[in-house]
């Protein structure tokens, strides 16, 4: 069985756990609201928000429910646009009539979840962050600003909320009074025996379903899963010394957030922004990011320059391999079947280093990449005595640059020893012309980047003299 509390009801099914949300709702449950769109995580039209206990407090999310199995709503509450409903039109629907903030409607109900997704959040109330709420849905024929202007009116209702935002929206009537009772529901849902059963051994491993589900979600309704994204002992972000450990099944948005990574890493939020959406980093994993195995996974690319060591486990036995390691060929792992990643860990930055991710893609948001690359100095004044340089979209797979990588150790930064290590760069990798560029476009791109990398950390350097040599 699987239970969960569906707006203000609960819920028990022995539907497959493989199911999708996005099924459930619509075809068992007949809220109709949340619409089915590109079934890819998007569009936003399926956007649902998802409620988990959190020290007494329920903290909501928004995720599409077009990726997300049943298997990993299990003790949570679900919230469709129907739980918004109130006897009238509640402020945020409200604010979207009186901007003229919906035309077709289609994707109107994604939007309205989002925005009660922001007056739920714990994120300061801001019209920066109620933008970035709504940066997973996507509007054909409104226009942008029309749904601005209502997130303007929504965040000044919200001067003054409180750290417990759930009590301060129901007191104000923006969203339905249930709200408040849903942490001791959940409360007493997860004292129930009757929950589903994660642990499949063996199985097929899902953490947020984000890959796997848009390539083959109707083969994954009846699979046999283990839902590794739903196992507590798999998540957190840990410090020891300098050394930071992160579960396997820790999401993107817990990454970002988390106070031990936003103090070593002053870019965060510009890196990660340049992820998907926040929708689809609420609910995409570490690990499935890494054993997707894509040339141009950019949590892969990230971490390639860190050096982080996995731990990977099939629930008896563990062993610990470099991520560099990792990738044998395309889409090929040193990892068994029945095995799964853990956890993995790597060292901080420190005063003397410097750390830099950079992503070109179609679209600067909501896209992958056509290249994407990382950097990681050590600094003694101005002689590096330690460089990582990794690398997507120019090869098979996620590459470190161990050639370029290793020439820039012990060198005095200048403008030749820059357009020097890009050339080097250059003899180790092999793109391939595709829909994301050329080969050509995409080795100019590398060196660019690189370029862009030494930009952005050394200021003084002489731009124009860079980008001279191609």
């Amino acid at each position: 069985m699987t239970s969960f509390i569906l707006n203000n009801k609960a819920v028990n099914t022995s539907l497959p756990a493989g199911m999708l949300l996005l099924d459930f709702v619509r075809y068992q449950q007949n809220l109709k609201g949340t619409k089915i769109g590109c079934r890819e995580g998007d569009c936003g039209a399926c956007t649902v928000l998802i409620g988990e206990l959190d020290n007494g407090q329920v903290k909501y999310r928004s995720a599409t429910s077009c990726l997300t199995p049943l298997g990993n709503v299990n003790n949570k509450h679900i919230v469709t646009v129907e739980g918004v409903n109130m006897d009238d039109l509640n402020p945020i629907q409200q604010a979207m009539c009186e901007t003229n903030g919906t035309q077709c409607g289609f994707c109107t109900p994604g939007f309205i979840v989002s925005m009660a997704g922001f007056c739920l959040s714990d994120k300061e109330p801001t019209y920066k962050n109620a933008i970035a709420s709504v940066d997973g849905n996507i509007c054909r024929c409104t226009g942008y600003k029309s749904i601005e202007r209502a997130l303007e009116k929504i965040t000044a209702l919200l001067e003054d909320k409180p750290s417990d935002a759930a009590a301060f929206v129901t007191e104000k009537g923006i969203l339905p009074a249930y709200f408040t009772d849903i942490p001791e529901k959940l409360k007493l849902l997860s004292e129930q025996p009757n929950g589903a059963d994660l642990a499949k051994p063996n199985k097929l491993f899902i953490g947020g379903g984000t890959d796997l589900y848009v390539q083959q979600h109707e083969a994954m309704v009846y699979a046999d899963i283990d839902f590794v994204g739903a196992k507590p002992e798999l998540k957190g972000i840990t410090q020891q010394g300098d050394i930071c450990t992160i579960g396997g099944a820790t999401t993107v948005s817990e990454f970002a957030a988390s106070p031990i990574i936003r103090k070593y890493f002053s870019n965060i939020d510009q890196f990660t922004k340049l992820v998907s959406s926040t929708p689809i980093r609420n609910i995409a994993t570490f690990a499935g990011n890494f054993v997707n195995a894509s040339p141009i996974g950019d949590f892969s690319i990230f971490f390639l320059a860190l050096n982080a060591i996995l731990e990977l486990t099939d629930g008896i036995t563990k062993r610990n391999i470099p991520l560099r390691q990792f990738y044998k060929g395309y889409k090929q792992l040193d990892k068994k079947p029945e095995e799964y990643i853990s956890k993995f860990w790597f060292t901080l930055p420190d005063e003397k280093t410097l750390f830099n991710f950079e992503k070109v893609s179609k679209r600067t948001h909501l896209d992958i990449a056509s290249v994407n690359t990382a950097i990681s100095l050590v600094m003694a004044g101005s002689i590096i005595t330690d460089a990582s340089v990794s690398a997507g979209g120019v090869g098979p797979t996620p590459a470190y640059l161990s050639m370029a990588s290793e020439f820039l150790k012990g060198r005095v930064i200048s403008e030749k020893l820059i357009i020097k290590a890009t050339q080097i760069a250059q003899t180790e990798v092999s793109p391939i012309s595709d829909a994301r560029g050329t080969g050509q476009y995409k080795r100019l791109l590398l060196s660019q980047l690189i370029k862009g990398h030494f930009i952005k950390l050394f200021p003084d350097l002489e731009v124009k003299q860079l980008i001279s040599v191609v």
